[in-house]
């Protein structure tokens, strides 16, 4: 795949994901409403994805937002194969090989009185599969979405944090790097170094629980140290012209 300028692309996923974002925290209280207490990662996914494909904003943003969708890898042949599904896929023009990627995961869910964190999984299980590039080979911007199901943002950053530091084969080159955050979504960017190249990681974490969405609420939890509880595991899973 040729991108051509790599700057030009990098800043042009930085713009739809940005704008992306603005319209996922207009739609974030309609997504909750029709969702459990502690809803599968799935059930927040496909609710989130159904909001988005049907928002005007959005279809200027991108061409199409895909749930689910599924790279392709090229065999020794020349036959293509699927690498694996990536939770959100923002498909800017009818090139597929050219999307920006968001791997969703739950953090501070709790089960039987017992809060896990889930910062692990979302690091091995998340971030992991852009630096093998499963997800957006050869592309120089991926994203990751966490959903706080507890809505405590503090903690849930606190327990990545921790996680990243822990986690070598992040080949982490900076970061993690506080980001400016947008309304009420918490926002920080890791870099990595991949075989080839490197790839820059655009964390995003949206509180779920209704007492902590809060329009404009900034909250600035880098440097706290907190302690790494149980991370669990990682259970479930949560459509568009060309950017302008």
């Amino acid at each position: 795949m040729v991108l051509g300028d790599l700057q030009a692309w990098a800043n042009r996923f930085i713009t739809a994901d940005e704008r992306l974002l603005e319209r996922i925290w207009v739609l974030w209280p309609k997504c909750m409403a029709v969702l459990p207490s502690q809803p599968t990662e799935d059930q927040i996914t496909i609710n989130l994805v159904h909001l988005l494909g049907k928002d005007e904003v959005v279809r200027r943003i991108c061409h199409w937002v895909e749930f689910q969708f599924e790279p392709f890898g090229t065999a020794s042949n020349g036959a293509k194969f699927s690498k694996g599904k990536i939770d959100i896929a923002v498909l800017l023009d009818w090139e597929r090989e050219r999307y920006l990627a968001y791997e969703c995961k739950r953090l501070n869910v709790t089960n039987g009185g017992i809060r896990s964190s889930l910062a692990t999984p979302y690091v091995t299980q998340g971030m992991m599969r852009f630096l093998t590039e499963q997800y957006a080979e050869g592309l120089p911007i991926g994203c990751m979405l966490g959903y706080i199901i507890d809505g405590d943002i503090p903690f849930a950053v606190g327990q990545i944090h921790n996680a990243i530091a822990a986690h070598q084969p992040l080949s982490l080159v900076a970061g993690p790097t506080a980001a400016t955050p947008l309304q009420g979504i918490e926002r920080f960017v890791t870099t990595h170094k991949r075989a080839a190249n490197v790839i820059e990681l655009r964390h995003a974490l949206l509180p779920f629980s209704a007492r902590s969405a809060r329009p404009n609420q900034a909250i600035r939890p880098f440097g706290r140290e907190a302690p790494i509880l149980d991370h669990g595991q990682s259970r479930g899973r949560c459509n568009a012209a060309a950017l302008r």
